[in-house]
């Protein structure tokens, strides 16, 4: 059964890394041990830095897997310890990239749904760098890999500890997944049509595959 291997949190904090906009960044987190709940506003005890970027309703919980950090593991010749790509939870057994944006699982007691994807920006490389990785086109390269993980929306308040079970409570009735949403957004935006078949997608994903739609149309 998939499960979360553990939660992790970190508040905001000065750093002297390289970021996006705020010298403030809550990219670090730690495992925590027992239940931690899971509110309407994300993971208590976790915070934000940069909260126009990042933080809002689609984006209150973040999730990666252990099978796409030993993936990375390999390419990097170097250990990853959960919660180093910035994520409130780790799982294992369940491929967080093949799931479909709108999926809604119980993550403990919570139901959570899928609802944006990882796009890599200047704090994750700088963070990157600064945790003694080669960082060289950070950004480029995390997205031609193409192992984002979901941004999760709280659709029910709950708690969540390591072991939890996750369960995929509803799948809607599209093939867009969270790799295929990645995709079009960063590398092969040919694919942003599809995403039109997603309901309740952010407001600017929604804007820019419209704009796609609207370039192919010859009338």
């Amino acid at each position: 059964m998939p499960t979360v291997v553990s939660v992790n949190v970190g508040l905001p904090r000065l750093v002297g890394f390289e970021t996006t906009s705020l010298p403030m960044t809550g990219i670090e987190k730690r495992p925590v041990d027992g239940r931690v709940r899971i509110t309407t506003y994300g993971v208590e005890g976790n915070g934000c830095g940069d909260t126009v970027n990042h933080g809002d309703a689609f984006m209150r919980v973040y999730a990666y897997s252990v099978e796409d950090y030993r993936w990375w593991e390999t390419e990097l010749g170097a250990t990853l310890p959960p919660g180093h790509f910035a994520e409130q939870l780790t799982t294992e057994g369940i491929d967080l990239n093949a799931a479909l944006v709108g999926e809604t699982w119980r993550v403990g007691t919570a139901v959570l749904q899928i609802a944006h994807v990882r796009t890599p920006c200047l704090t994750f490389k700088g963070w990157m760098g600064h945790t003694g990785h080669d960082n060289t086109a950070w950004v480029r390269r995390f997205a031609l890999a193409g192992r984002p993980g979901p941004y999760f929306r709280v659709l029910e308040e709950g708690s969540v500890a390591a072991g939890d079970p996750i369960v995929v409570l509803e799948r809607p009735d599209h093939d867009v997944t969270v790799a295929t949403m990645f995709r079009a957004l960063l590398v092969e935006p040919r694919l942003l049509p599809r995403l039109l078949a997603v309901d309740g997608l952010k407001g600017w994903v929604r804007e820019r595959a419209e704009a796609a739609v609207a370039r192919s149309d010859p009338s």
